[in-house]
């Protein structure tokens, strides 16, 4: 869909691509050319607040300096090896990465839905190999609204028809039940369960919070019944929520973390299982692999993001601006969004569909120059990279405000 100001070049552009790319997205119509913090230009020159940040991929904000000196001078030297030989980044980040997490292993991948295979697979084999599972047996129970990517194993658990619907047959071994829901989830385990399968906050369902108890409930099923607990902290990991990972926000510990999107830095792709020993140590030589995987540029970049997080002061940082901008959002409660729900600088916010989808609401906020994504019909999301500051998020606010008062005349 073409807007009103759309150039002839920014149209070019997107002619081609809707001739030439497969159309698995519905962007909106702005073509960014340049990004810096928290803001990015478009091919004619127009500023916008860029309050996504690709999905939290960009948590520490467009060309952080820390992150682009350490990919240049990366560039410089090698960027792939394969696993077939060791190389000098990937050690070094991995022990940071590790110790981060409080875990003793990492397992390096590329894209969030690799981390979420490789757990599934991690899982399976040490249900085979220590739990003790009938070979063929192992189950993993999920959570009904997930999203953990869409490979043809993760569709088959996604209640998203979307992403689901034609791409069958589907991978069994998936047990769905109520997200948030503690004794629906004891409910389900078996002899057979080997994992727990969870987003401390769901991301992709409107930013949906759980009970505050149930992630402490989720702890104490899964050690009860000898059943990993695996956390994909794609999304809300890596100081998104004002902390590490969003499970320190209810005081647990999982055994294992997914990690993505941030830990590229919004520069490479960068993902990785999180474990102690006796865990991610079921894995054998040969069994699984990637030959991107733990490369020397993305190590070193990954390197650069975890040290960052180390100081704290990102987490801090996210936890005072999210605070601001919740309590920013919530006041629109009743003058055009029906509820707001998030934590640090993560929130969904649901718009009374009497006024318009999430969509419209996405348009009109870009023409303002504000840059949010809309999910599940009324829903918008709001991800702005960490480096935001505290009167961009006021102004982010203001805008939304005028769209719905504007959108209330109509």
């Amino acid at each position: 869909m073409l807007h009103a100001g759309t150039s002839p070049l920014a149209a070019d552009l997107l002619a081609v691509e809707d001739e030439h790319l497969a159309h698995n997205y519905h962007p909106l119509s702005v073509v960014v050319a340049t990004g810096e913090g928290a803001w990015v230009t478009d091919v004619d020159g127009r500023r916008y607040l860029d309050c996504l940040a690709a999905y939290s991929a960009v948590n520490f904000g467009h060309g952080h300096p820390a992150l682009i000196a350490a990919a240049k001078q990366q560039l410089d030297r090698i960027t792939l090896t394969s696993r077939a030989f060791h190389n000098d980044q990937l050690g070094p980040f991995a022990q940071a990465l590790a110790a981060l997490a409080g875990k003793d292993m990492v397992l390096p991948m590329n894209t969030g839905a690799e981390a979420v295979e490789s757990a599934v697979k991690v899982a399976r084999a040490w249900g085979y190999r220590v739990k003790g599972v009938q070979q063929g047996r192992a189950t993993i129970i999920v959570m009904d609204g997930n999203f953990h990517g869409r490979t043809t194993t993760i569709i088959s658990f996604s209640n998203d028809e979307q992403a689901r619907a034609d791409f069958g047959p589907y991978t069994p071994g998936f047990v769905s039940v109520p997200y948030g829901d503690a004794a629906a989830l004891e409910s389900a385990i078996d002899e057979n369960t080997v994992a727990v399968l969870f987003e401390p906050i769901q991301g992709e369902a409107g930013i949906v919070v759980p009970p505050a108890d149930y992630l402490p409930a989720v702890r104490d099923i899964t050690r009860r019944h000898n059943v990993l607990m695996i956390a994909d902290e794609i999304q809300s990991g890596l100081g998104r929520t004002g902390a590490t990972f969003a499970c320190d926000l209810a005081g647990v510990v999982p055994d294992l973390y997914l990690l993505g999107k941030a830990l590229g830095g919004g520069i490479v792709p960068v993902s990785a299982v999180v474990g102690n020993r006796d865990i991610l140590g079921v894995l054998r030589p040969g069994e699984h692999g990637s030959t991107f995987g733990g490369n020397p540029l993305a190590a070193a970049v990954g390197l650069a993001v975890v040290e960052i997080l180390a100081t704290g002061e990102m987490q801090q940082r996210a936890a005072t601006l999210g605070d601001r901008l919740q309590s920013g959002l919530r006041a629109l409660t009743g003058r055009g969004v029906t509820a707001v729900r998030g934590a640090g600088l993560w929130a969904g916010v649901d718009i009374d569909p009497a006024l318009g989808t999430g969509r419209e609401v996405c348009e009109l906020l870009m023409a303002r120059g504000l840059l949010v994504k809309d999910t599940h019909g009324s829903t918008i999301r709001f991800a702005p990279p960490i480096v935001v500051s505290g009167e961009d998020l006021d102004w982010a606010v203001e805008q939304l405000a005028a769209v719905l008062t504007e959108l209330a005349a109509r």
